[in-house]
């Protein structure tokens, strides 16, 4: 594989101080084990310390190891299989599987290092307090996660809206006031009729909470930024691994709103299940057909 991360890695190499000597000598032998490590993991089997990582990232050119992997991640998903990111065309079944697997379960524990608490706790207390949030999104994957973000904040009891067109999103934030949320849902962030009703929202007064990556135009324009980064997949701009990295921070998010409402919540999630339990729509045992008594009771309807 052609990587210039890989290259100037191999160029330092020679020249490098033995204790970074081994960390690079790592990189180059797996670099997507590297991906999936953390700083702790890689010192521990370079036999090195979390200082050494962090001084051989910023001798490649690097702030820290999360820079570093990033870079390493967009080379290797550019250069890898048109399929996927980590496996190869020739990859058997149980290989597919476990890179799958692998992949989605490192992207989903990255939120960790990158959902920032205070961003968090900020989108959380502002989505308590609004008199309404309607979530807005772009593309067919941001718009399933904007009608499950307003699903979930509807069985809390609140007031909540999902809007995926163009145009209602502009009437939703020509309406919102400034006592309103608008939560818009984005990956890549740059779609300019999304921009444009989060800027009419803005005009309006309302918060706006942004669920993208950093550095994006939609990101710049919010108040709140819920910044979150996979590496890009081969085959769409949004993969898998970003959509079950947005619908953990979506989880999350829920989780941290349902706590600011406490015993209301419990109470509210509670008469949700009991009305869809008793009302034949979400039981454990369903009855079954008996179409010999349907068709009767039809008959009788029509006599």
């Amino acid at each position: 594989m052609t990587s210039q991360v890989l290259a100037r890695i191999a160029d330092t190499m020679a020249s490098a101080p033995t204790s970074r000597r081994s960390v690079l000598a790592l990189i180059l032998e797996d670099p997507q084990r590297v991906l999936d490590e953390s700083f702790e993991q890689l010192a521990q089997r370079a036999g090195s310390s979390v200082p050494t990582i962090m001084r051989t990232c910023r001798d490649l050119g690097y702030p820290g190891l999360r820079e570093f992997k990033l870079a390493l991640a967009q080379e290797m998903a550019v250069s890898g299989s048109p399929l996927h990111r980590r496996v190869h065309l020739n990859d058997s079944t149980e290989e597919v599987i476990s890179k799958v697997i692998k992949g989605a379960a490192t992207s989903v524990s990255g939120v960790q290092s990158q959902l920032g608490v205070e961003a968090a706790e900020a989108a959380a207390d502002a989505i308590v307090r609004a008199t309404r949030v309607d979530c807005y999104s772009a593309g067919s994957t941001s718009s399933f996660m904007a009608s499950d973000m307003q699903a979930r904040l509807f069985r809390l009891g609140l007031i909540s809206n999902a809007y995926f067109d163009t145009h209602l999103q502009l009437v939703s934030a020509a309406t919102i006031g400034n006592k309103g949320v608008v939560f818009a849902i984005s990956h890549v962030g740059g779609m300019p009729s999304l921009l444009e009703a989060v800027e009419v929202a803005h005009s309006q007064g309302a918060t706006v909470i942004a669920l993208t990556q950093q550095g994006t135009e939609l990101a710049k324009r919010a108040d709140i930024v819920l910044g979150i980064h996979v590496p890009d997949d081969p085959v769409m701009h949004v993969g898998t691994e970003a959509y079950l990295v947005h619908l953990t921070v979506i989880e999350i998010l829920t989780v941290l709103v349902a706590q600011r409402l406490g015993d209301l919540a419990v109470k509210r999630l509670g008469g949700v299940r009991e009305v869809l339990s008793t009302r034949g729509v979400d039981m454990r045992h369903y009855p079954k057909l008996d179409w010999d008594t349907v068709t009767a009771v039809n008959e009788s309807k029509i006599k």
